[in-house]
């Protein structure tokens, strides 16, 4: 028998305890959505802690705002590498503009910057925009 793992569910919020082996394809329990859809989740204020304390995996954290010119240039190779790493972790996008206060607790100074949590705790820290192969590679040498 297989691991469980925790799993938030990207839709509705809600922790799902799945076989570690089957999490790609795993259904959330409450509102049937796919907890891997190979794109980056959207964190708000409100749900940013539980996302990055109660999942298992990594979460990768993209602080990005809609008027950063490099933000938006990263943003399809964010999700290419989501797309490719997931479910060994879990991709996610936090709009600084929208929930200032988040950005001020992780002091995020420049953007775009990626921020990799386990367990909740911060493990790595990477600015500047990046290509999917080089975000591929910083989260494996990460991990």
């Amino acid at each position: 028998m297989s691991d469980l793992i925790n799993l938030v569910c990207p839709a509705c919020g809600v922790t799902n305890r799945v076989p570690a082996d089957r999490a790609s394809e795993a259904k959330c329990g409450k509102c049937h959505s796919p907890l891997f859809s190979g794109h980056p989740t959207e964190l708000t204020g409100e749900n940013f802690t539980k996302n990055v304390s109660r999942n298992d995996i990594p979460v990768l954290v993209d602080f990005w705002a809609p008027w950063c010119g490099p933000c938006r240039q990263m943003a399809p190779a964010f999700a290419q590498a989501a797309a490719q790493m997931e479910p060994q972790v879990r991709f996610a996008k936090l709009n600084t503009e929208d929930h200032q206060m988040v950005g001020a607790h992780y002091n995020i100074r420049s953007i775009p910057t990626m921020v990799l949590f386990r367990g909740g705790q911060e493990i790595a820290r990477q600015s500047g925009a990046m290509g999917a192969a080089d975000i591929m590679r910083w989260v494996s040498s990460q991990l």
